[in-house]
């Protein structure tokens, strides 16, 4: 059975469409420069079913027809199909080692990070970027991160991830060249953690 998306049920995008991409891709890009600094995004995007507007601001930004992503069970609802599909023109995948691009709005419930696709030698860049939304930059365990753009070391506090997410990212970084990168955005802000980064609990 084919779904059949219900453009006039769309919400809009992006206000200003370049600016606000481009702005917003900057910001990112900055979070990946000065990693542990939240960056908080000036533009303004809707929240579509359980996506706040910084994880809207990363995929009408980062997600495009060349990008298969995969939602997870929370964020897979017709309205968000509907919104990424209409202003990104992303393909969908339901395989979490096919993704380009993975979007989590439920962290406690969420893949481990060996599911996702980890690139390889040869094109280390063909790797999942997760998106990983979470109720606050503060209030988790204190995990110290270190690495490129770190210039000693840092304490992290993310709330609402699963246990197991910091000894499995440790082996994530020990990939490196390959591995995932993670957007963590919480309201309108976002956190970069990049494959380069180590941590320590």
């Amino acid at each position: 059975m084919i779904e059949v998306m219900d453009k006039a049920g769309i919400e809009p995008g992006f206000a200003n469409p370049v600016f606000d991409s481009q702005d917003t891709f900057r910001r990112i890009l900055d979070a990946c420069a000065y990693v542990g600094r939240i960056q908080q995004l000036s533009c303004e995007a809707p929240a579509i079913g359980p996506l706040g507007p910084a994880a809207i601001s990363v995929c009408l930004t980062l997600a495009d027809f060349d990008t298969p992503i995969w939602l997870d069970p929370a964020s897979d609802q017709k309205s968000v199909r509907d919104f990424l599909g209409f202003h990104c023109g992303v393909p969908f995948t339901g395989a979490v080692e096919a993704s380009a691009f993975a979007v989590v709005t439920d962290p406690a419930r969420m893949p481990r990070l060996t599911h996702f696709r980890v690139g390889t030698e040869l094109e280390p860049q063909r790797s999942t970027t997760v998106l990983i939304q979470v109720p606050s930059f503060t209030g988790g365990p204190a995990v110290r991160w270190s690495g490129p753009g770190i210039q000693h070391d840092i304490a992290m506090t993310i709330d609402g991830l699963p246990a197991w997410f910091w000894e499995e990212w440790q082996g994530n970084h020990e990939l490196y060249p390959l591995g995932v990168d993670v957007l963590f955005t919480s309201d309108r802000a976002v956190v970069a953690l990049p494959r380069s980064i180590s941590v320590e609990c």
